[in-house]
């Protein structure tokens, strides 16, 4: 049986997974020019690799339609509704860091903590006659986390680009968006709210719990002896 293996098409996430496989032995890489997106696996037999934007894979993974998948932890967390139900985490893999986080206008002197962004949402609301509105891409992950920590006076608006700018703008008083450095956020007079992320993102090797793995077993084994994984037991 051959095992399908989905890795980013384009940019630093491709390359950087590229190299991972690369430093266990394995090597992948396109076929065919640049626009196209099929790929080609030396030095393992038995593994097949498609290129998929990041953002597909999850759907993929989910659907069964590929057996493995490199893409942010992010994406996973975001997309799937009760991920480790429908994929396995089988390894970080050491690059592609960015952390999901909330931040507040500079200008804010009296809110640093989940604690203070809740206050200034309930006064707020009590001063404006609605809720403080949070522009993210990130609903899920973003919701789970505020509930987590008892803030409940927000409503979260849907920003697909430019989050950062969206305060500036007047379309939201808060964000919460991934970032490597905090560059762009100061560079829009934004403060990141103390404590942890919301989540630390990294490039992740899933596997699907949905897939067909009849057959597949013995492959997915000698694979993850080559990349030195441990399995999750139901795999």
């Amino acid at each position: 049986m051959t095992l399908t293996l989905g890795v980013p098409s384009k940019g630093r996430l491709m390359d950087k997974t590229f190299e991972w496989f690369a430093a266990r032995g394995i090597t992948l890489r396109r076929s065919g020019a640049d626009r196209e997106y099929a790929g080609a696996v030396e030095g393992f037999d038995g593994l097949r690799l498609v290129l998929l934007s990041a953002g597909e894979i999850p759907r993929e993974l989910a659907a069964g339609r590929i057996h493995l998948g490199v893409t942010g932890s992010d994406l996973v967390r975001e997309g799937l509704a009760d991920w480790p139900a429908q994929v396995a985490e089988l390894a970080p893999m050491g690059f592609g860091h960015a952390d999901l986080i909330i931040a507040v206008p500079a200008a804010w002197v009296d809110v640093d903590t989940l604690d203070d962004l809740d206050a200034a949402a309930a006064a707020f609301r009590a001063r404006h006659g609605f809720r403080l509105r949070i522009a993210t891409k990130y609903h899920r992950l973003v919701r789970e986390h505020l509930r987590a920590h008892g803030v409940a006076d927000y409503q979260l608006v849907d920003s697909q680009g430019a989050t950062e700018g969206t305060v500036k703008n007047l379309t939201a008083e808060a964000v919460a968006d991934i970032t490597s450095t905090g560059a762009t956020l100061r560079d829009n007079h934004l403060k990141v709210l103390s404590g942890p992320p919301v989540h630390a993102s990294q490039a992740t090797l899933f596997a699907s719990r949905r897939a067909d793995w009849s057959g597949g077993r013995a492959p997915l084994a000698q694979l993850a002896q080559r990349l030195n994984l441990t399995l999750p037991q139901d795999h």
